[in-house]
Parts: C-alpha cells; sequence; structure tokens
C-alpha cells in the first residue's frame, strides 16, 4: 500500500510568490534555533525544496547566503550581551555557536571592527554611556525637524527589538503578493512598548515602508498605518543596532531634560538608511526619531 500523502516539495502553495513564503518560514526557524545546531537539510525541508538547490535560491532572493544570515544574526546577538549584560565573554562565544573563544573573538574582530572586550568597553554604547553619566546634553547633535504625516505598510511584531529585521523580510514578501500596493524604499520601524516594562515577548513594534500617493491600502498580514505628522527629534545615531539602548538613555535622559520641549503622545520610529546585509556593523545609520509637542 502506497503512502498517498503528498509530497510538500510538489504541493502548491497559494499566491504568485510561494518562494517567498518558504524562504520566511526558514527565516522563522533560524530566528527559534539560532543558539542551536542549525541543520541545512531540515531548512531544506522546511522550504520545501530540493536540499542541492535551496541554498542557492535563498541567497539569489535574499542577498546573502544563509551562512552569512546565521553569522550575521549571531554575532548581532552577541554583541548586544556584550553592550548591554554582564554575561561573560566565553558565554557569549558559547551562545554564539563557537567552540573557542580565539574563533569567536577572530569572528567578531572582522565583522565589528575590535575584539570583543575591547567592544564591551569602547563600542559606541559607551560614548552615549559617558555622557549621559557627564549629564551632556550637547554631547551628541540633535535636530528639530518638522514631518508631514505618512501613510505606512507595516508589519506586526512582537518580542525582542533586535528582532525586527526578521518583520522587515516579511513585509517585503507581503508586498511581492499585492502588487496593487506601491511603497517607497524607505525602511523604519515603529516602537509601541517600552523595553524596561514588562517581559520581552511582550513587546510590540511594526515594520514599515511609506505607501506612495494613490496606492491600494493593504492588505492583511499587512496593516495601514499613520506616522504623526509635527516636530521631532532626530537623533542620528551610528554603529551597531546592539548599542542602541545607550543612545536612546542619553536622547530621553540627558537631551530631553535639558531641551525645553516635551515628548508628544506618540510612539519613537527609527529610519534604517543602511541595508545590515551589505554594510559593516560599524557603519550602519539610523534616525532616531522622538516625537515632540508643538511649541505654545
Amino acid at each position: 500500500m502506497t503512502d498517498a500523502r503528498p509530497d510538500p516539495r510538489t504541493r502548491p502553495l497559494p499566491g504568485p510568490d510561494p518562494y517567498a513564503a518558504r524562504l520566511d518560514r526558514v527565516l522563522d526557524h533560524i530566528h527559534a534555533h539560532l543558539e542551536e545546531d542549525l541543520s541545512f537539510d531540515r531548512m531544506a525541508e522546511i522550504a520545501c525544496l530540493s536540499p542541492w538547490h535551496w541554498s542557492r535560491v535563498y541567497a539569489a532572493m535574499r542577498g546573502e547566503t544563509v551562512v552569512a544570515t546565521i553569522r550575521r544574526l549571531r554575532l548581532q546577538r552577541a554583541a548586544d550581551r556584550l553592550a548591554n549584560t554582564g554575561m561573560a565573554v566565553a558565554e557569549v562565544a558559547t551562545r554564539a555557536g563557537y567552540g573557542s573563544a580565539d574563533a569567536f573573538g577572530r569572528a567578531f574582530r572582522d565583522a565589528y571592527g575590535m575584539a570583543p572586550g575591547a567592544y564591551r568597553r569602547a563600542g559606541s554604547h559607551a560614548a552615549f554611556r559617558a555622557a549621559t553619566q557627564a549629564a551632556d546634553a550637547a554631547g551628541f547633535p540633535v535636530e528639530i525637524v518638522a514631518l508631514p504625516a505618512r501613510r505606512l505598510a507595516a508589519m506586526p511584531h512582537h518580542g525582542d527589538y533586535m528582532k525586527i529585521d526578521h518583520a522587515m523580510g516579511r513585509l517585503i514578501s507581503a508586498l511581492g503578493v499585492q502588487p496593487g500596493v506601491r511603497t517607497r524604499a524607505e525602511m523604519i520601524g515603529v516602537f509601541l512598548s517600552d523595553p524596561g516594562i514588562g517581559p520581552v515577548e511582550a513587546l510590540r513594534s511594526l515594520a514599515c515602508l511609506p505607501l506612495e500617493d494613490g496606492s491600494a491600502p493593504p492588505a492583511p498580514p499587512l496593516s495601514a498605518e499613520t506616522l504623526r505628522g509635527g516636530d521631532w527629534a532626530r537623533l542620528r545615531y551610528a554603529g551597531p543596532y546592539a548599542d542602541m539602548p545607550g543612545a536612546y538613555r542619553w536622547l530621553l535622559g540627558t537631551w530631553l531634560p535639558g531641551s525645553g520641549r516635551e515628548p508628544a503622545d506618540a510612539p519613537i520610529f527609527e529610519a534604517y538608511l543602511d541595508d545590515p546585509r551589505d554594510t559593516a556593523p560599524a557603519a550602519l545609520r539610523t534616525d532616531i526619531h522622538l516625537p515632540l509637542r508643538a511649541l505654545s
């Protein structure tokens, strides 16, 4: 008696771009098991593609190899732990999948431009920490800008803000099957929760692209959102995403109290000016936008 179950590699998937959906499932798996041994055969099964070809399809569609994706995400998580926790470097290395501190040190130095210990002491987070401790409100340039209201196509993200790039990928995939939704190439993250309150699993944010004028509204799983118009304080941050909590502490705890301005009742957003797939972490530019009340 033959097995009547359909072969998942040949089963058709809904929508005009099933490959993007398959690769989204691979990324889901990578993010969920980043600190475990990741089997390439298992990822081929999840992609419902031949093990001979799936990784080439991934590289062609995602702009980097799956090996580069895994290495980048593991080192990004390691940088977050070095900058924002007291976890021992040896444990950071082990959780990043490296069998020795030397191998981890070489990989981290290649990506971040300094050894793990030096990064912990003197990464960009250290400059913001020093400015915060010195109450130096002029330590970094902040520009007050007036922005128009903008309509956004948004993909919801739940959990660690460091993983919002995952939602960005899913946003791009969803837009690929909604040809009437036209967007501009301006990646934006909107952060709806305070990371200092409650568990990280409860954090909510949105991965967004601005909609062009006259675009059709996005359909689920996307939503249409509006980014308020008005005054914003814009801090141009340059450096690894892992160091950004220090920039936020300085902006909210040092710059804002001395600015003479009040925050508006709206979420902070970030505009990402570079692609982490082809830009070194130290060179990544992010504009952090804090909403401000209008001057009376």
